[in-house]
């Protein structure tokens, strides 16, 4: 009998616990909806009449005292009241030009009776409808559409407060929720991102659990334009390029002699452990960490966090010729910059931008090749019988040039959904973008595109423009599924992050977002033709080049 006085009294303390924990979160999930609602749309606040950071650090105390649905909403509805009159305007009407892309908006849970009175749901849809018009004061738009980050007042953030990373949670999620171009295609609905994040947020109480949180959100986003960089990191890489291949770690490229000397590290070399953990196990404790669009461009971006960190060697476990071999490797300077080394410097520049290869095909890398470079590929390129145009890098702004090329006439191959600010969270499809003119000199060769999951944004876009030449076939794998201008994020300390700023289309509005450019001849290298030194998807255009097939 006692035993069961016992569990009855531990059941009951256990679901009121759970049932005041589920309000209590209710309420701030709310919270952040309104208070990011507001923002971007009442007159007063989006107009920058208030300093709307701190207008939360005032509330929040208050909300969490409220017992009530109905004092949880009269405290919402005196806030809003306290903002200024909202004046009703003439309606406000549609551009009769606009094309409106309305996957990603919803403003329905305003409407929501389960956690709103309905005078307060009246007050909200009366802001939408009589929503501010003008020059927002949180937000601007760039050039290209994208939106910037203005006015963002972080100076008395503290991560070992919980009102400030409720700040900083809540400004990140309604930037995403009203700006973000892709919401609609993330595995995980954003409200629910906002419902499970909650608690990791609230229990974070130093520096690492909170930039360790502010990451883990970033990754939600499923979007390889998606970074996160926290400051004041000193690092130390290992100067190799790598590959994951069957849940193993290839060395691809040494970009350190001096470390192929002291460490016999070559390409080819197959990495089974860093640090005592399988490529297995790290690939799942990253899972939550790297966002990417699709899984090729995660299994690329997972290998520059693993092989860089803070200590000074890393530990290597090698399998070669079928036997275990360990090494333990002096880290470099992370100052000596790895993004150089595989991007600009004296690495890159000793590659050919331009040659002829096999029977007159021309072989043009478009990661070196610059606007300058035009003139003399048309030179060198025009009588080949093929081009390749590697685009398994990122490119310069070549496009053009090469487009007037290889085209006969002028076509329309991307267009873009943009961010309306005079409506957050709606989108409106704008013009589009064309390459080459009329040229009846153009190109008559076949035109091949290589790819893979390092094809990413200006890559997945030129590729998008050369498929309008009507003879182009891409072989490769995956690409990263991210295009568009880049909306940079900065507005807390020692933090940085970025989102696709726009959505990319092709003129049928079929979408590349974590689809990528899809390949017409699909080839991945092998653990064996990276060891024989071999590129087998060079080898498959060749190929295809000779047999058509």
């Amino acid at each position: 009998m006692t035993k069961n006085i016992l569990f009855l009294i531990l059941f009951f303390f256990q679901f009121t616990f759970s049932q005041n924990t589920a309000e209590s979160s209710q309420k701030l999930i709310t919270t952040c909806k309104v208070w990011g609602f507001l923002k971007y749309y009442h007159p007063k606040v989006a107009n920058g009449d208030f300093n709307w950071s701190n207008q939360l650090l005032l509330i929040l105390p208050k909300v969490e005292q409220t017992k009530s649905k109905e004092e949880f909403s009269s405290l919402l509805e005196s806030w809003i009241d306290s903002l200024g009159e909202v004046k009703e305007i003439t309606p406000i009407s549609e551009t009769k030009e606009a094309d409106y892309f309305d996957k990603n908006f919803d403003l329905n849970w305003i409407t929501n009776s389960k956690v709103f009175t309905e005078s307060i749901s009246k007050k909200l849809k009366f802001i939408e409808n009589n929503r501010f018009q003008g020059k927002q004061f949180y937000v601007g738009t760039l050039l290209g559409g994208n939106i910037f980050i203005k006015n963002e007042d972080f100076s008395s953030f503290k991560s070992d407060d919980k009102n400030s990373r409720m700040l900083a949670l809540f400004t990140y999620w309604n930037l995403v929720e009203y700006f973000f171009p892709y919401k609609y295609l993330m595995d995980e609905k954003w409200n629910r991102s906002l419902e499970k994040m909650l608690p990791v947020f609230l229990s974070a109480q130093n520096d690492d659990t909170f930039y360790s949180a502010m990451q883990k959100l970033t990754a939600k986003l499923n979007d390889s334009h998606v970074v996160f960089f926290k400051y004041k990191n000193k690092k130390h890489y290992l100067p190799v390029i790598c590959k994951i291949i069957d849940g193993k770690m290839i060395v691809t490229e040494v970009l350190n002699q001096h470390m192929t000397e002291n460490y016999t590290i070559n390409p080819g070399d197959v990495i089974t452990k860093i640090n005592d953990k399988s490529i297995k196990d790290i690939i799942r404790e990253k899972r939550d960490l790297i966002c990417a669009s699709n899984e090729a461009r995660f299994l690329h971006d997972i290998i520059e966090p693993v092989l860089s960190g803070k200590e000074d060697t890393i530990t290597l476990e090698f399998s070669i010729k079928n036997k275990t071999v360990i090494k333990t490797v002096n880290w470099t300077d992370y100052n000596s910059n790895r993004y150089l080394l595989t991007n600009e410097s004296k690495y890159t520049s000793k590659k050919e931008k331009i040659k002829i290869i096999g029977n007159n095909i021309g072989y043009v890398n478009m990661g070196v090749l610059k606007t300058k470079d035009i003139p003399e590929l048309i030179d060198k390129l025009k009588t080949t019988k093929s081009i390749i145009l590697d685009l398994r890098n990122y490119p310069k702004e070549t496009y053009e040039g090469i487009s007037n090329f290889i085209n006969a006439e002028e076509k329309e191959f991307a267009i873009y959904t943009k961010p309306d600010l005079n409506y957050p969270g709606r989108f409106i499809w704008s013009e589009g973008s064309t390459c080459g003119f009329q040229n009846k000199n153009n190109y008559k060769g076949k035109v091949i595109l290589l790819v893979n999951e390092q094809s990413l944004s200006q890559s997945e876009w030129t590729a998008m423009c050369f498929q309008t030449s009507g003879n182009t076939t891409i072989i490769g794998s995956q690409t990263a599924g991210a295009d568009g201008n880049v909306t940079e994020i900065d507005y807390m300390p020692a933090f940085h992050s970025s989102f696709s700023g726009i959505g990319v289309y092709y003129p049928d509005k079929r979408e590349t977002q974590r689809i990528g450019v899809t390949p017409d001849i699909k080839i991945k290298p092998t653990i064996k033709g990276i060891q024989e030194g071999r590129d087998e998807v060079l080898e498959r255009a060749l190929q295809f080049i000779e047999s058509g097939k």
